[in-house]
C-alpha cells in the first residue's frame, strides 16, 4: 500500500494563521450609493417645487378693484385760486395740503370729513405803499378750512373710480401775517384785506382715483369753492392731488 506524503511548503507559501474566528468578507452590494443618489433626487425635487409655488405666487393676479371697503383716507396738496379782500384788483394763489377720511355706508353713500390749510401771498391796494412802516406789496395770507358732507361713488372699473362730493363748514383767514406792526384799522384799511375772521365756506367737486391696486390709488380732484368773508358769496378754484387708501372689508 502506498502511503502518500504531505508535499512540503515552500517558505514563500506560508499563510498567517487566524487565532479567531473567521468571517467571509462580503462584497460591495451598492446599497450607500444608491442612499445617496436618492437623497440627492428628493432635495432637488424639493427645490423645484419650492421655486414652481413662488412663480406661481408671483403670477396670481392681484386682487380684483371692488369699491366695497368701508373706509378710505386720501392725503394730498392742493392749489387754490382766491380773494384775499372783497375790493382788490387781482386774486391771490394759495397751497397747502389737505386730509379727507370717509366711511361708506354703502358702496355708494358715504360720509366724509376734511381739513385743508393754505397759505401764499397776496397783492393789495396801492395805499398800502404810504403806510410807515411800508406793508409788503405781497403780504402772506392763509386760510385753514374744517368741513363735512356726503360722498358718492358714481361710477368705476379696475382702472379708475369716480366720485362726488359736496362738504360744508367754515373757514379760518389770517390775513395779517405781514403786518408790520401797524393798529389793525390801519392795516385793513390800507391795504384792503380782509380783517382775520371765519366764515361760511362750502366746496363741490369731483375725484378721479387711478386705482395702483385694490386698496391704494392716486387721486386727482378739481372743485369750486364757495366762500364768504366778504358782504357777497363768491367762488373760486380749487384743485388737489395725493394718494388714496381704502381699508376695511364690509
Amino acid at each position: 500500500m502506498l502511503i502518500s506524503r504531505p508535499r512540503p511548503r515552500s517558505a514563500g507559501s506560508l499563510q498567517p494563521v487566524a487565532s479567531g474566528p473567521q468571517h467571509p468578507i462580503q462584497p460591495a452590494t451598492g446599497t450607500a450609493f444608491r442612499t445617496l443618489v436618492l437623497t440627492a433626487l428628493c432635495g432637488l425635487t424639493s427645490f423645484a417645487a419650492a421655486g414652481v409655488a413662488r412663480a406661481q405666487d408671483t403670477f396670481r393676479p392681484p386682487p380684483p378693484v371692488t369699491y366695497t371697503e368701508k373706509y378710505e383716507v386720501y392725503g394730498g396738496i392742493n392749489f387754490m385760486n382766491g380773494q384775499a379782500g372783497q375790493n382788490l384788483p387781482k386774486r391771490y394763489n394759495m397751497a397747502g395740503g389737505e386730509v379727507m377720511g370717509t366711511y361708506w355706508f354703502t358702496p355708494k353713500l358715504g360720509a366724509a370729513a376734511d381739513i385743508r390749510w393754505d397759505g401764499g401771498t397776496t397783492p393789495v391796494l396801492p395805499g398800502a405803499q404810504a403806510t410807515s412802516p411800508k406793508i409788503q406789496t405781497r403780504p402772506f395770507v392763509s386760510q385753514f378750512m374744517y368741513m363735512g358732507g356726503v360722498h358718492y361713488h358714481l361710477t368705476g372699473n379696475q382702472l379708475v373710480g369716480m366720485n362726488l362730493h359736496a362738504l360744508a363748514g367754515a373757514a379760518s383767514g389770517n390775513f395779517d401775517h405781514s403786518n408790520p406792526g401797524l393798529p389793525t384799522s390801519t392795516f385793513v384799511n390800507a391795504s384792503g384785506l380782509y380783517s382775520n375772521r371765519t366764515s361760511a365756506v362750502g366746496v363741490a367737486g369731483v375725484s378721479f382715483d387711478f386705482n395702483r391696486s385694490s386698496r391704494l390709488a392716486i387721486r386727482i380732484s378739481p372743485e369750486i369753492v364757495f366762500e364768504h368773508f366778504g358782504t357777497e358769496l363768491r367762488e373760486f378754484v380749487y384743485v388737489s392731488g395725493g394718494v388714496l387708501y381704502r381699508f376695511g372689508n364690509r
